[in-house]
């Protein structure tokens, strides 16, 4: 087999997505081959993907895949019809964590690829949610973020990059008395503000495994006179944000957009960027040739507590309903030989999740790799809060400068009322 990532960079997007067949039977391509039916949203990847189905239907005469890109909310109703798709790579997020919970996604545990997933990541898929006695899915592409920086303007200003919160705000000091933005900030778009801001400095000084399960443990109880509570917990750091937001961004943070954001800190308008890897091919459009590097918000005094930010990008899944589970175990390992996950994470600046993958071969995130490789990352409370809970709209309001005790008196109120409400779904045992 060619090398897939090559092959993918010349292959054209003219492959499109179709639509899930409701058939009751697995299908038949024209030439007698079984359908396997796969879902695939992720749009940057699109050339990639279709490139890796044309591999393996090229590879073997016994499948065919078919791929759906028609995203997640057709996804969601033929979990409802009970016609799901044989095979899913998907975001892991509490949607996805509704089926793990419900036990309607099948076991992948005496699969191949199983044995060879990182095992320091199980605690991450174990966050939104387990059905006890299955591996419900696995990781194919974990993203990292942390602070993006232009080493250009570190350089001029004699800069090294900070690992305490004391080296973090001499660095900005030492730029804003330049007439330099430390950092460009895009609060204008609520869902920056909580990526990377509320996350970042939340992650980079809390435990924040142990502080879900405490809080998960509290329930209704979560509150002022609780042990554990947002309020408590999280006030420090996010003060600490405030401080950053207020007196180290630009003076029109507040009315500024990612998009223009992109531009402005391409055009050299900050020295540090809250934002993750997908920013480089914005930034890249206005300045290519940008030196860009990576390394986490430091919070505290220990350079031990320093973290990255990850997301489950992209897991693998086969609901109990798939109608060909059989060849979606088949697909399933294809996408898992090293060759194919290594070139798909390096063509996307992903992280491999595997014992034996290696890190992107990219200067700009080179930052982060030591922290990866190490487990020291974490899932922000950004995306670990249930969608009830507008974190987003909080994370803006308070980069904005609303008082932070009361907002996060606010989440602890929230969590409580929806625990009440919805209680937690008991995690039921896996079937032989």
């Amino acid at each position: 087999m060619s090398n897939p990532l090559k092959r993918a960079i010349r292959a054209t997007a003219g492959v499109a997505g179709v639509a899930l067949l409701a058939s009751v039977l697995v299908g038949c391509s024209s030439d007698g081959r079984e359908t396997i039916h796969f879902t695939f949203s992720k749009r940057e990847a699109f050339t990639f993907m279709n490139q890796a189905v044309a591999d393996y239907n090229a590879s073997q005469q016994q499948y065919e895949v078919v791929m759906d890109t028609s995203g997640p909310d057709p996804l969601a109703a033929s979990f409802v019809r009970g016609n799901p798709p044989d095979l899913m790579l998907s975001n892991y997020n509490h949607e996805v964590s509704r089926f793990v919970e419900r036990c309607a996604l099948s076991d992948l545990s005496d699969t191949t690829a199983a044995a060879s997933i990182r095992d320091d990541l199980q605690p991450l898929l174990d966050q939104y949610g387990v059905c006890q006695g299955r591996t419900s899915a696995l990781p194919y592409s974990v993203m990292a973020a942390s602070v993006i920086y232009n080493k250009t303007i570190f350089a001029e200003y004699g800069l090294e990059v900070p690992t305490t919160w004391s080296e973090l705000i001499a660095v900005s000091d030492t730029l804003k008395a330049a007439g330099v933005a430390p950092f460009y900030a895009t609060f204008a778009d609520a869902w920056t503000a909580n990526q990377g801001w509320f996350d970042y400095s939340v992650g980079g000084a809390v435990d924040i495994p142990d502080f879900y399960d405490r809080l998960a443990e509290e329930g209704t109880e979560v509150g002022p006179d609780a042990p554990v509570s947002f309020e408590k917990d999280f006030l420090e750091p996010i003060e600490k944000m405030q401080l950053l937001a207020k007196e180290y961004t630009q003076a029109d943070a507040p009315s500024r957009t990612y998009d223009a954001g992109n531009v402005a800190f391409a055009e050299g308008k900050g020295a540090m960027y809250l934002q993750g890897p997908w920013a480089f091919s914005q930034i890249a459009l206005t300045a290519p040739d940008l030196d860009l590097g990576t390394f986490p918000l430091p919070m505290t005094e220990d350079p031990k507590d320093l973290k990255v930010r990850v997301n489950l990008d992209l897991v693998t899944i086969i609901p109990e309903e798939a109608k060909n589970p059989e060849g979606a175990r088949d697909f399933l390992e294809y996408l898992f030989q090293p060759e194919v996950i290594q070139a798909y994470n390096e063509s996307q600046l992903g992280f491999v999740p595997t014992d034996d993958g290696k890190a992107p071969d990219d200067p700009r995130v080179a930052g982060m790799i030591p922290y990866y490789d190490a487990g020291a990352f974490y899932q922000g409370p950004g995306v670990l809060n249930p969608r009830a809970i507008p974190t987003e709209n909080y994370a803006q309001s308070l980069v904005l400068g609303t008082n932070a005790a009361s907002m996060l008196r606010t989440m602890d109120a929230d969590w409580a009322r929806l625990a009440f409400r919805q209680p937690p779904v008991t995690s039921k045992e896996g079937s032989e």
